[in-house]
């Protein structure tokens, strides 16, 4: 391998430096990377979908799958494995004319995605490697010019990029071509192969006879079947990746799943146990944690689609799967792990099976599942007893079924769900019904009166959140609907149904919101039935209008996925415009930099640990303690039986930690690290809401950016305090926070 590796440093020696002249100097670094390349990938994107419409978007997802494998797999795996670092890091005198990256150098991904789009590209038109292979050919050229890559890392990533893109898509042309005629077969006799150059010969064959009105709900029953089991596997795929990091409230609920328990201070229990059974599952990763978001949204999923396909028909179940994909509020939640997604699975799986109960006179089973549901949905957050406004509205205004009020059917579901609040109940009498004070507080019970413009502002601001988090476009059409339903001359009872499980709880929020600031997830439960609504009252005006509905579906469905990408990854913003969003505004924040953080903690205990003593950490708020807890590898080792991270104490509860053991008896004479958060620097602008910029906890933080005394507990628990300065979190050279450290000495 010597000689091999003699060779790839002289050629590149030979292109980076020999061949250096003053246009190269300009061209190659633009073709390496430049602001226009992803505008220009959503331009032709776009005139793709324009002129070739379903083999435009077909080309569009063989492409994004084979970037997938080939990028996101093949060239991670390997760079991993070989570990060969880039010539701008080893090699003296390389002319680096782009910044280095420390990612590995073999083999290289710009060219792999550049040879596998090629390849991909002549499968579908034969005559475009014309204009793709030089593309490839100079991109290729300049990654070794600019001092990125070895010439063997080029050719290997060329290789490897036109075989998996070959490999791709014929494998997708075999998998369609093996289970499309018995899954698809109206599309199958269609479309037989997914390259137009095998089509003429598949046509030749004689197709088999089916009957189109028989089999055209099956078809979109599968293609959502699909499309549920294509986003699922790319959830796991994106929370297993290293984007983003757990958020505090993830990281919190971890380690309330290290001490099980009936209840917590601030939510129920069910989230704890979810966690618990995802962690004991994959580990105590950030993956076993968010385990069960996207499975979550899968059961969804399935359930609505098969809903419509029985209520309505299965191509408005396929496009509501859609609506919910490119909606931001659910994208969020099919991600992150908190008590929203499980008591939006409840809910839905309460409003169906409450479907069926009224469906049904005589049967007391889906009153049953109904109580038992609602029963499971309060253990997971408490805007679950909600429903029963819901229920009580649709008796009130749907007279027809209050006939279900003479029966056992309703109390008998009543019944089950106060059952089930029994957990909940014991330990909240064993601890003086703390969780009912905690949670009269958010609802604004005994907050100082604000003046009336401070309660438009609140009011507006949730308005606001909502239009962006429910998708403008599909907020609208909602909003038109459910107000049209009231007109129609033969009112449906499924519009009224799902108006009523949705409706009530949005309007009784956006009131609140006039009194006290309503952060937009709590109406999370809310957002299926009103979407139900819309996709239900529009796919009955489709044969009218399908011109306009059609445009504003796919508008609606465009913003949706756009946002759901830059939702999934905001360093994205940067390759658009050329620059960061401003960490006070980018809504990753709250999910980055949380390794890095511990990182520096870690450090400066085991630098004081030097001394002698051993060492412990204190976190000025829940939040703070959990991620450095999780992200602290011997801290998470040691939770919950010898824990070495505590949360700052606290006279009255504020959190779960101050109904754990302290510090305060079993560390006497220990050192110890006080962090806190400063900010980063003066509060966002006012016209940003403050749930965007993650400066909603219920514990009030520092806004100060320079460096402050030590609170007063904290001199007097220890002999001495030390203030080491505040210290800048990173992640890829960009600031996120910004912590302040104290060393404590000998505890009191």
């Amino acid at each position: 391998m010597s000689w091999l590796q003699a060779l790839d440093v002289s050629l590149f020696r030979f292109f980076n430096s020999t061949l250096s002249n003053p246009l190269f100097d300009v061209v190659m670094p633009w073709l390496s990377g430049n602001r226009l390349f992803v505008p220009a990938v959503l331009l032709v994107s776009a005139i793709l979908i324009w002129r070739g419409r379903a083999k435009g978007i077909l080309f569009l997802l063989v492409f994004a799958a084979t970037i997938a494998v080939t990028d996101g797999l093949l060239c991670n795996l390997i760079k991993d494995g070989f570990g060969r670092q880039r010539p701008c890091l080893v090699l003296e005198q390389a002319r680096v004319l782009i910044g280095c990256s420390n990612s590995g150098s073999f083999p290289s991904s710009h060219t792999a995605n550049w040879f596998a789009t090629m390849a991909v590209a002549f499968l579908f038109k034969r005559n475009s490697w014309r204009i793709t292979l030089p593309f490839a050919l100079a991109v290729s050229f300049s990654r070794i010019y600019t001092g990125m890559h070895y010439p063997g890392d080029v050719l290997t990533g060329a290789v490897l990029g036109g075989g998996s893109g070959l490999a791709v898509a014929f494998g997708l042309n075999h998998l369609w071509q093996s289970i499309g005629n018995r899954w698809f077969p109206l599309w199958h006799e269609q479309l037989p192969s997914l390259f137009p150059y095998g089509q003429a010969e598949a046509n030749r064959s004689e197709p088999d006879p089916v009957a189109p009105a028989a089999h055209l709900d099956q078809h979109w029953l599968w293609a959502g079947y699909v499309l549920i089991a294509v986003l699922t596997l790319l959830r796991w795929g994106y929370i297993a990746g290293r984007t983003i990091e757990l958020s505090e409230d993830e990281a919190y609920q971890w380690v309330w799943s290290k001490h099980l328990a009936l209840s917590y201070y601030s939510k129920p229990p069910l989230i704890a146990l979810t966690q618990w059974l995802g962690t004991a599952l994959w580990g105590d990763t950030a993956f076993g944690v968010r385990f069960f978001s996207p499975l979550i949204a899968a059961i969804l999923g399935v359930m609505l689609l098969r809903f419509f396909a029985r209520e309505v028909n299965a191509r408005a179940g396929f496009f509501f799967v859609l609506i919910v994909t490119a909606t931001p509020l659910l994208v969020v939640g099919s991600i992150l792990l908190t008590v929203d997604p499980l008591a939006v699975l409840f809910w839905t799986a309460a409003m169906l099976s409450g479907w069926r109960a009224v469906q049904e006179n005589s049967r007391l089973g889906p009153w049953l599942w109904t109580g038992l549901w609602m029963g499971l949905g309060f253990l997971s957050k408490y805007t679950s007893p909600l429903q029963w406004m819901c229920w009580a509205v649709f008796f009130l205004v749907w007279p027809s079924a209050r006939h279900h009020l003479r029966r056992p059917g309703p109390y008998l579901a009543l019944l089950v769900n106060l059952l089930c609040t029994l957990p909940v109940v014991i330990w909240n009498w064993q601890h003086d019904w703390i969780t009912v004070r905690h949670v009269a507080s958010h609802g604004g019970v005994g907050k100082v009166a604000q003046p009336f413009a401070k309660h438009l502002s609140w009011f507006f601001e949730f308005l606001g959140a909502e239009l962006v988090l429910l998708n403008p476009w599909f907020f609208v059409a909602a909003l038109i609907a459910m107000v049209g339903l009231w007109r129609m001359p033969r009112r449906d009872v499924r519009l009224v149904y799902f108006f009523s499980m949705g409706a009530p709880v949005f309007l009784l929020y956006a009131l609140l919101s006039l009194s006290s600031r309503v952060h937009p997830n709590w109406i999370a439960p809310s957002v299926l039935p009103m979407l139900c609504v819309m996709v239900i009252y529009w796919e009955r005006r489709l044969a009218t209008k399908p011109g306009v509905l059609r445009l504003w579906l796919t508008t609606g469905l465009i913003f949706g996925f756009v946002t759901g990408v830059l939702i999934h990854d905001t360093n994205l913003v940067r390759k658009v415009v050329g620059y960061h969003l401003p960490p006070q505004i980018d809504p990753l924040r709250r999910v980055r930099g949380q390794a890095e953080m511990a990182r520096i903690v870690n450090d400066a205990r085991k630098n004081l640990e030097r001394e002698g003593p051993p060492a412990f950490v204190i976190g000025e708020h829940y939040g703070i303690t959990s991620l450095l807890t999780f992200y602290e590898p011997e801290a998470r080792r040691l939770v919950p039986d010898a824990p070495i991270v505590f949360c700052q104490p606290a006279k009255k509860p504020v959190s779960q930690y101050y109904f754990w053991p302290g510090y305060a008896k079993t560390h006497l004479g220990q050192n110890a690290l006080y962090v806190r958060e400063r900010s980063l620097a003066k509060l966002s602008p006012s016209w940003i809401p403050r749930w965007l910029t993650g400066e909603t906890n219920l514990i009030a933080r520092e806004t100060l950016a320079t460096t402050g005394p030590a609170p007063d507990w904290l001199t007097r628990q220890f002999d001495s305090v030390t203030n080491l300065g505040i210290r800048e979190v990173t992640v890829r050279g960009r600031l996120i926070r910004k912590i302040e450290i104290f060393e404590c000495r000998k505890l009191n």
